[in-house]
């Protein structure tokens, strides 16, 4: 009976397998981007404008018979309708009279009627006391657009005679506002340009081309107001038609490249 030999362990061979990871060459640090060479100059420029149109607002009211405020239950429709048709007949005088001046009809605006209680010191009883009255004021507003500003003694006379309550004043302004705030504008820039050749010429360097621009103060308005009272109406001088100007401001920032 043959004798079973012992299983001899197979012996593998180890397999080493080196593995090497070729690292990247190292690359040289890139320079920081040098910051650009520049002269930057900020400039503001104002300009006066004559003005070529004017608006011109007034007043018109009539008011209701005063009564005592515990009598006023309710308004009297009566005296309301009579209040209003003398407030109606004096507007349509007044309009009347402003084309007869010479002012277009489409250049005249009558506003919406406003109704409004009023509240009035009545006369002291025996006692001391003021009973509180109450009326009510209709009033109707009046603007007029004038583009010729001569038209103004002329128009604000028709005013005065007419009786108007109240001129509120007037407001100057500008016809073509977008060409007179790219004038400002303009100016600005020719100030900027200026002033860099000026500093480059100075510092010996040379302007290369514009790499920034930008507004620092957008084109602004400063109208010329004109207030009038109707107690100061008639006592106007003259001299207080004139507009004056309006004063437009504008201001940029604007960067040049410095030539090599």
């Amino acid at each position: 009976m043959p004798i079973a030999r012992p299983l001899r362990p197979l012996l593998l061979p180890a397999l080493a397998a080196l593995v090497i990871a070729a690292s990247p060459p190292m690359l040289p640090h890139a320079h920081a981007e040098e910051t650009p060479r520049r002269l930057e100059v900020q400039a503001e420029a104002e300009m006066e404008v004559v003005p070529d149109r004017a608006t011109l607002s007034a007043r018109l009211w009539e008011h209701t018979p005063a009564i005592a405020q515990r009598e006023a239950t309710a308004n009297d429709p009566d005296a309301l309708r009579e209040a209003r048709d003398r407030l109606e007949a004096r507007a349509a005088g007044l309009i009347r009279a402003l084309e007869e001046a010479g002012l277009a009809r489409e250049a005249i605006r009558a506003g919406s009627l406003n109704v409004q209680p009023e509240h009035l010191p009545g006369e002291p009883h025996a006692e001391g006391e003021r009973e509180t009255l109450v009326r009510t004021r209709l009033e109707r507003p009046i603007r007029l657009q004038l583009d010729d500003l001569e038209q103004l003694p002329r128009l604000l006379d028709a005013l005065t005679e007419a009786g108007v309550d109240s001129l509120d004043g007037v407001s100057y302004d500008l016809a073509d506002r977008d060409g007179a705030t790219d004038q400002a504008l303009v100016k600005a820039l020719e100030k900027a340009r200026h002033k860099a050749t000026l500093m480059a010429e100075t510092l010996g360097i040379g302007l290369g081309e514009v790499i920034a621009v930008s507004e620092t103060r957008s084109p602004v308005f400063q109208p010329r107001m004109m207030a009038m009272t109707a107690d100061a109406r008639e006592s106007l001088p003259q001299a207080e038609y004139r507009p004056g100007t309006i004063s437009i401001e504008a201001g940029v920032s604007v960067s040049w490249a410095i030539a090599q």
